[in-house]
């Protein structure tokens, strides 16, 4: 239990700084009501206990899981299985990943059911299993990350250029949100059990990146299906209404028993696998399956009490805001705003931690935790200011800031250590996690409900995007930073 107390602690001086941000504006430049306040008051103490019971149970359950089929496909020496099993891994672990499901509901809602929930879920996770195994084969056959990366993003800007530009938004959004807080740690633990069995720096390289790869299926699924479809334009919009009708309980009485469900459905596949592969390979004691269970069961408890903080109270707050802000007609409050949120959020995502511990762990300390934590609240803070900047100018298109900056980073990926490019492509998918895929795009949606001119498909969704996209930048350049600090260590 003193590691649950430690990660209370840790949670609550993440969470902190995002809540007060949100009470300062809301008693100054962007009120918000005393009813949306309290509930996002409440949201954040749900978060805060959430968020903590989550990361220990990951750490218990998903994580030990997760290392543990990586190993053991990687034994078996069998290609057909650890492709065949990468694909069915990842598409069941994300099938229900609640990010994806809050911004499929989104896209639904927005679209007005054109393109339906089930449909978005579906088409995203048959690309993350395909990637997942793809992802897996490179590390069997040590194929390096950036001549991967560079392929699958050519495939991409090449989808780009053929599809419709609406779907722009929804499908780099869906790279994002599809690397959650369920995904993300199971498919690290993946990479690393598959990697481990090589050993030395080649293992430590190898074991980054598979989150990257990963998030590259989804952008491929959607495009892809848009051609498919045959729709060549969509509209939409999410009328802000600044009248909240539900009371404050209400909203997370209501929440509860339907995130409860989702998140079951998400454990179920999990919980499937996990005794599929307890028979077959694993063959762990009783005592070691008790633990692994137990860690499933905070994780569940953790992630419903998190994820009814950020729906029924944090979601509608950062919408409210994000209108009575852009309601006041001074561009650059919108954008400064957007900076210091932007800056914050990604101290509460949970799989930021997760992340960051590996890194942490598999460096033997040598990369600190803390300024992997600090460089992508930087770049998560300019992704946030850029697509402010977009909706309140709406002749800047997605593709203007996406194009080039996917470019650089693919060059980078030519430049920087090895093990920086992993780190960097899988920041990239764990920055766009639950509190982005609600909290900022529901401040991005109030922005364009507010702004004259601006569209809600068009331009609030992107957002997640641009969260995903900032990161491989920073932590690439990172890595320079450190490659160079080394050289000059080896000079002296």
């Amino acid at each position: 239990m003193n590691m649950l107390t430690q990660k209370l602690k840790e949670v609550t001086l993440a969470v902190f700084p995002i809540t007060l941000i949100v009470l300062i504006l809301n008693f100054t430049i962007a009120p918000i009501g005393a009813n949306l306040m309290w509930k996002f008051i409440i949201g954040a103490i749900f978060i805060i206990f959430g968020l903590a019971i989550f990361l220990f149970g990951a750490e218990l359950g998903i994580q030990p899981i997760g290392t543990l089929m990586g190993s053991s496909l990687t034994k078996t020496k069998n290609i057909w299985i650890i492709i065949i099993f990468g694909f069915i891994l990842g598409f069941f672990i994300n099938v229900a990943e609640p990010d994806l499901l809050v911004l499929a509901r989104q896209v639904s809602e927005v679209t007005s059911g054109v393109l339906s929930q089930a449909s978005i879920v579906i088409v995203v996770s048959i690309g993350v299993g395909v990637l997942v195994a793809v992802g897996l084969s490179r590390i069997i056959f040590n194929i390096p990350l950036h001549k991967l990366l560079t392929v699958l993003y050519g495939i991409i800007f090449f989808l780009v250029i053929l599809a419709p530009t609406e779907f722009l938004g929804i499908a780099f959004d869906s790279g994002g949100a599809t690397t959650g807080s369920m995904t993300v740690p199971f498919i690290l633990a993946l990479g690393l059990g598959v990697s481990s069995t090589k050993g030395g720096k080649e293992s430590e390289e190898s074991s980054f990146g598979l989150v990257g790869v990963a998030s590259a299926g989804p952008m491929m699924a959607v495009l892809i299906m848009s051609l498919l479809s045959g729709i060549k334009s969509l509209t939409g919009s999410l009328p802000y209404q600044s009248v909240d009708t539900k009371g404050v309980l209400a909203s997370f009485l209501h929440e509860i028993p339907v995130l409860s469900m989702e998140v079951m459905m998400a454990m179920i596949p999990l919980l499937i696998l996990f005794f599929i592969f307890q028979i077959i390979f694993f063959k762990l004691s009783k005592k070691q399956v008790n633990k692994i269970l137990k860690g499933l069961l905070y994780t569940f408890i953790g992630f419903v009490l998190f994820l009814t903080g950020v729906n029924a109270g944090f979601m509608e707050a950062g919408t409210a805001i994000g209108h009575a802000a852009a309601s006041l007609d001074k561009n650059w409050l919108v954008i400064a705003i957007g900076f210091v949120l932007g800056f914050t959020v990604i101290f509460a995502e949970p799989a930021v931690y997760v992340l960051n511990e590996q890194i942490e762990d598999v460096t033997s300390g040598h990369i600190k935790k803390k300024v992997i934590l600090y460089t992508l609240s930087i770049g998560v803070a300019v992704a946030v200011s850029l697509s402010m900047i977009r909706i309140l100018i709406p002749s800047i298109k997605l593709w203007h800031f996406l194009v080039p900056c996917y470019l650089l980073a693919i060059a980078l990926s030519y430049f920087a250590p090895k093990l920086f490019v992993g780190i960097a492509f899988d920041s990239g998918g764990v920055a766009s996690g639950p509190m982005t895929a609600t909290f900022i795009l529901a401040f991005a949606q109030g922005v364009a409900e507010a702004v004259e001119g601006a569209d809600v498909l068009m331009d609030a969704f992107g957002v997640i995007a641009m969260v995903a996209l900032t990161p491989l930048i920073a932590i690439q350049i990172l890595g320079l930073v450190y490659d160079r600090k080394a050289g000059k260590k080896e000079l002296n």
